[in-house]
């Protein structure tokens, strides 16, 4: 009886044994290397050869901001107390950007991530660090192209955004809180969102792959580690991340850059229709039976789009082969491509598809970021003035304290020359500019007289 129950006893603890063994062996083993000889799919291998393009950027800078002073304190103070309180405050960001051409340095990220910063650095995923050049920016479309002059660099390819679809796997990279490099990987949600009052032209991929702070300027890329999109905006409270992400569109971002390093600036593309989203009433009333594309409302006399033929009614469904989502998707797209490029737009009419071949013209931007022109032109409104009989630059506004109200730039100045050269334009005033003298003289009419500004 004795000798039973010592064996009963040793078979329990070997019994225990076994089964302690059999619980550990899944938690150590973690997820096995193949499956029925089979290897398990990997994002390492993809990862290895794309993160050492995904650079993390810091910048700092100084912001001017203004507040307006309350009637009593003005009263106080006497009637020489100023309307506002112009104040400077230093500040430090932290983005991400993408390195596109490892030969020439070239990275590209938001233009809100380096947005009034006077210095940026570039920092790679191997550690090395280097400051960084801005080189162009489109504060609408929300890109800036950055230069470092670096060696061993790598570099991602675009690929075609324009064929992605919804539910295609999505990896996002980028520096969230500043942690450091870090991957997330979901898909594609939606195309061609817009309406968001994020950017002015928007055109966004929504994706679910976690985007958060810091994330501005990543690499959206695909399962082939191609660039589809560049990250820059979320939806959530308090900036944090739900699965609603958004990136600009790699078509676009290449078509901008293109411009940028061709033209130093973006050149930006005008069809000539104003328009609305498609409704499924105004679908039914004009003959069509979807509930995507592009309503043309209004055709403006002599644009590209009275030239090509397109008319009020017509709905615009595609440009170049590719699905036109919405009015916002089709302004986007266009505005982006460049003055000058010659498209391919299917719209329907009469409930019938047609093609119609239309060119580009060029988008007359009567106002610019005037401190990318010249420090001292910071605080300045800066527009094109077209009618009367002198054509020039006029001075809309100036900042109270800012570096044009101490150059002595005023409201209302209109600026036709620059060291003794006639401009009628930004355009001839950024060609100015870049010129790079060391004094550059702004020839200023005020009122009846003419005087000169020195800008240093």
């Amino acid at each position: 009886m004795m000798h039973t129950s010592r064996l009963a006893l040793s078979f329990s603890a070997v019994a225990l044994s076994l089964g302690l063994m059999a619980a550990a062996v899944p938690a150590q083993a973690a997820l096995p290397l193949a499956v029925n000889g089979q290897e398990v799919p990997s994002l390492a291998p993809i990862l290895e050869t794309v993160t050492p393009a995904v650079v993390n950027i810091s910048v700092s800078g100084k912001k001017i901001t203004q507040e307006a002073i309350p009637e009593p304190f003005r009263y106080f103070f006497g009637p020489n107390a100023p309307a506002e309180q112009v104040q400077e405050r230093p500040f430090q960001a932290l983005g991400s950007g993408v390195i596109i051409d490892a030969a020439k340095g070239y990275v590209i990220t938001n233009y809100h991530v380096v947005d009034a910063a006077d210095e940026i650095k570039v920092t790679l995923k191997d550690g090395r660090e280097f400051p960084a050049k801005k080189i162009g920016e489109d504060q609408q479309s929300d890109i800036a192209l950055l230069q470092i002059k670096a060696s061993d660099l790598s570099e991602i390819k675009f690929a075609d955004s324009d064929k992605l679809r919804v539910g295609d796997f999505a990896i996002a990279i980028g520096n969230p809180f500043g942690l450091g490099q870090t991957v997330t990987s979901g898909i594609v949600s939606a195309l061609g969102r817009s309406g968001l009052n994020i950017e002015n032209l928007e055109n966004f991929i929504q994706t679910d792959a976690a985007i958060n702070s810091g994330n501005s300027g990543g690499a959206l890329i695909d399962l082939k580690g191609q660039l589809i999109g560049i990250n820059t905006a979320i939806l959530g409270p308090n900036g944090g991340n739900i699965g609603i992400g958004f990136a600009i569109p790699a078509n676009m971002v290449r078509d901008l850059t293109d411009q940028i390093i061709k033209f130093g600036e973006v050149r930006r593309g005008v069809l000539g229709v104003m328009g609305g989203e498609l409704t499924s009433d105004l679908a039914k009333a004009f003959g069509y039976d979807k509930q995507y594309g592009a309503f043309v409302s209004q055709v403006m006399p002599g644009s590209a789009a009275d030239s090509a033929g397109i008319k009020a009614g017509d709905i615009i469904v595609s440009i170049n082969g590719n699905t036109v989502h919405s009015f916002g998707e089709l302004r986007a797209k266009v505005a982006t491509m460049g003055a000058g490029k010659q498209v391919q737009l299917g719209l329907i009419r009469d409930g019938k598809q047609q093609n119609v071949t239309v060119t580009l013209k060029q988008s007359d931007d009567s106002t610019v970021a005037v401190k990318t022109l010249h420090p001292a032109l910071d605080g300045a409104k800066l527009t094109n003035k077209t009618d009367g009989e002198v054509k020039g630059i006029e001075v809309s506004d100036v900042a109270a304290r800012s570096p044009a109200a101490s150059i002595g730039l005023k409201k209302g100045d209109l600026i036709v020359g620059v060291n003794r050269a006639r401009i009628e334009n930004l355009k001839d005033l950024e060609k100015a500019v870049k010129s790079n003298p060391d004094v550059l003289a702004l020839n200023i009419i005020r009122g009846n007289s003419s005087l000169f500004l020195v800008l240093r």
